[in-house]
């Protein structure tokens, strides 16, 4: 694989790109658990000011599941969390493997909307399944959004990333499934690809690549 045209460093969303996710899962837990209403709070297309806090790290674990609660029954807290969580599935090693030969070509990057909550539980699936690795160790910096206290699609966010890297836009890439998210990326300069979560990210990429070029 080589490096092609002007694209010296690619930035990748998690979830939904490479980390396998179902949101309805999350949805269908809490309905299991007496929260039907759940989806109208929290979906891939939206979500509640509580769940951004989240995401930048403003509140805590438990802070957020108190507030939760005030908006629905109350439940204990680890029910919610295996609840929050049932949204996470899979990272396949082959993927692991494809962002190990990119490094060889590209400077690599991620950066995931996130919580600790989530956080945590995918680091451990991937110490469990891979014997003590870490995600990080697949790419240049990894940032995620309750560490830094930015989120996507913000162009701050984005900023942010680009210059403690000192990367130029339209020497970089962004992968996201989201397009807001690409919105956000797009508006700085950065090239961008829509991925879709029905595609696989590693067949996908020669034609990534070829489409950023016409």
């Amino acid at each position: 694989m080589s490096n092609q045209g002007s694209i010296k460093n690619i930035i990748f969303d998690l979830g939904g790109v490479l980390l396998n996710i179902d949101y309805h899962k999350t949805a269908k837990a809490f309905t299991q658990i007496g929260w039907p209403s759940f989806a109208d709070f929290y979906s891939q297309q939206q979500q509640k000011e509580l769940f951004d806090q989240l995401e930048i790290g403003a509140i805590n674990e438990t802070d957020f599941f108190n507030q939760l609660i005030t908006f629905f029954t109350p439940i204990e807290h680890s029910a919610l969390k295996e609840a929050w969580n049932a949204m996470l599935l899979d990272l396949p090693a082959a993927r692991l493997a494809f962002l190990q030969s990119l490094r060889k070509e590209y400077s690599l990057f991620l950066f995931s909307n996130t919580n600790a909550i989530h956080y945590e539980a995918f680091t451990q699936y991937i110490s469990n399944q891979y014997e003590g690795d870490s995600l990080d160790n697949y790419f240049d910096k990894a940032y995620y959004s309750h560490v830094i206290g930015k989120r996507k699609p913000h162009p701050s966010s984005f900023d942010y990333i680009l210059k403690e890297n000192n990367i130029i836009p339209a020497e970089t890439l962004f992968i996201d499934d989201s397009s807001q998210h690409i919105a956000g990326a797009a508006s700085l300069g950065i090239k961008t690809y829509l991925f879709s979560q029905n595609s696989d990210i590693i067949e996908l990429f020669p034609d990534i690549i070829q489409s950023v070029h016409r």
